[in-house]
């Protein structure tokens, strides 16, 4: 199943994918809430609710016709790993990680895809990284990798675009992972059940104006899902509705011969096998709407 959040008004929708139309969870159910998050906290059976949904035939729009938000717009929680994949940890000298590093993203750096990636005034230095995002379906702490997969409800694609200088400005990288407009996330969620476990051997990949620059699978990361939430669970509580960024793999562009910054027009796309395309353009800051 495909859910996807869309763009009504000043307010966001939650709807399920049938063919080429979206149906509209909340207005076939007025008890499903219209938000992701919301739904998932009330725990509402949305596979059951989706499959009502779309036998009753209504509340039905074109796919391509819909502006679509992040697939949850306002997480509770964006955990973000970094150095996650062999590869990608040897290139930034981090030649054997023990320990994911772990850093946070916030609500208003999320876009979705179609959306513009902004690249700031104050930044040339702009960087792409194709990552695999998993949406948090109830409540878990203390729990065990046996079992942790139970508490993922699905997957997405995520680009984490980096601001690499203000990355470097500090021993953390929040600040550089945090600037409006850079965090893709969409363009639609595929639930836990329709992937292999713990979405294992999927080809992940990085496409900057049709050139691959990124590739690698899935099974090639460090920690994977179910070993991340028992990791991440130890010290906190992931909530229904809390997102975990996967990592990526090498060929970033500021660790190429000569360096690959993302500048004005370039269309960057991650492609994640059975889970989707997020595509987006990216605009300079001065000409993006409402700069």
């Amino acid at each position: 199943m495909k859910l996807v959040t869309f763009r009504s008004g000043d307010t966001t929708r939650l709807g399920v994918i049938d063919g080429d139309e979206v149906v509209d969870l909340n207005k076939a159910d007025a008890s499903v809430p219209s938000d992701l998050r919301a739904a998932l906290k009330a725990g509402i059976d949305l596979n059951a609710a989706a499959q009502r949904a779309i036998a009753s035939g209504e509340h039905r729009a074109p796919y391509a016709s819909l502006d679509l938000a992040p697939v949850v717009p306002e997480p509770g929680k964006i955990v973000c790993l970094g150095h996650n994949f062999f590869d990608h940890a040897k290139e930034g000298g981090n030649l054997k990680p023990v320990y994911p590093l772990i850093f946070f993203r916030g609500a208003s750096s999320l876009i979705g895809h179609e959306d513009p990636v902004i690249r700031p005034r104050v930044s040339e230095k702009l960087d792409y990284e194709a990552e695999l995002m998993i949406v948090i379906g109830k409540r878990a702490r203390h729990v065990k990798r046996e079992n942790a997969l139970d508490y993922v409800f699905g997957y997405a694609c995520f680009n984490d675009v980096s601001v690499r200088d203000y990355q470097k400005r500090t021993s953390q990288w929040t600040i550089g992972k945090n600037f409006d407009g850079t965090g893709s996330f969409g363009p639609w969620l595929v639930t836990a059940d329709d992937l292999p476990p713990g979405a294992e051997g999927l080809t992940l990949r990085l496409i900057l104006n049709g050139q691959v620059m990124q590739q690698a699978s899935t099974s090639d990361m460090i920690w994977g899902v179910a070993e991340t939430i028992e990791l991440l669970s130890e010290c906190l509580t992931l909530e229904p509705g809390d997102v975990v960024a996967m990592g990526t793999p090498a060929g970033v562009g500021w660790a190429r011969e000569p360096s690959v910054w993302l500048k004005h027009g370039d269309r960057v796309e991650v492609d994640i096998e059975r889970v989707g395309r997020l595509q987006n353009t990216v605009q300079d800051e001065q000409n993006a709407p409402g700069a």
